[in-house]
């Protein structure tokens, strides 16, 4: 027997419910946690925890003294601009081609549970594709996808297609983090970079949100020496 919705998730469902179907639109306030409090019988504290985590997801903004509005529902450019590395590839003159070594469906490891906010062990996509520039590989793409967001992510051909074109497709962005780090790589990685082990990397970690909730984790693996971020703001 599924467990109840917690209180607090109702009301984050709802607020997301009125604002998919077009109720509330961009710049609309929403209820005050008064209100929302009365509506479905719960404490203000209930409620706040729920506009907190909407805000903090960057579906809401909540303005000092004036009340909860809905955000404007668009990727913000941060230095890490999110673009196709096919198309990043092609803007150099050079040919992309990519290699599926994994594409599967699997239980989530407690840490990646908390990351998705999945509830009793659920399943995420995952898929592992090395992305070449001119038959030199210059990325390795470990990917775990939130099957909610994208259902067909596992019938998807990425020979043909990235999984990032596919995603902005389905998924379009609400809100995105990342972090940067120099790290040695695995030896599985090593080899598919065709690099020495000893060699470091540039590692990409990134989370987007779409819907309301984490759509992807990837964590993309780059030969320091063959590759560099640039970023505009």
């Amino acid at each position: 027997m599924p467990a109840a919705v917690p209180a607090y998730q109702q009301i984050k469902d709802h607020v997301l419910a009125q604002i998919h179907a077009g109720v509330w639109k961009e710049g609309d306030a929403i209820p005050g946690e008064e209100a929302l409090a009365r509506q479905f019988g719960v404490s203000r504290m209930t409620v706040n925890r729920a506009i907190r985590e909407l805000s903090d997801e960057q579906i809401v903004e909540r303005v000092q003294g004036s009340g909860t509005y809905v955000a404007q529902q668009k990727y913000q450019s941060t230095l890490v601009e999110i673009r196709n590395i096919a198309d990043e590839i092609a803007a150099r003159g050079h040919r992309h081609r990519s290699e599926l070594h994994r594409l599967e469906r699997l239980k989530a490891s407690p840490v990646l549970a908390r990351r998705f906010g999945l509830t009793g062990g659920g399943t995420l996509f995952h898929s592992v594709v090395v992305h070449f520039e001119n038959d030199q590989p210059i990325q390795v793409e470990d990917r775990y996808v939130n099957p909610q967001v994208a259902p067909d992510y596992l019938t998807q051909d990425f020979a043909t297609q990235t999984p990032n074109a596919y995603l902005m497709r389905v998924a379009p962005l609400q809100a995105v983090s990342f972090e940067i780090e120099a790290r040695l790589p695995p030896p599985e990685v090593a080899e598919l970079l065709h690099m020495p082990a000893h060699d470091p990397c540039l590692v990409l970690h990134r989370q987007t949100h779409s819907q309301g909730q984490v759509a992807s984790y990837a964590t993309m693996w780059h030969p320091a020496s063959r590759y560099r971020f640039t970023g505009r703001f």
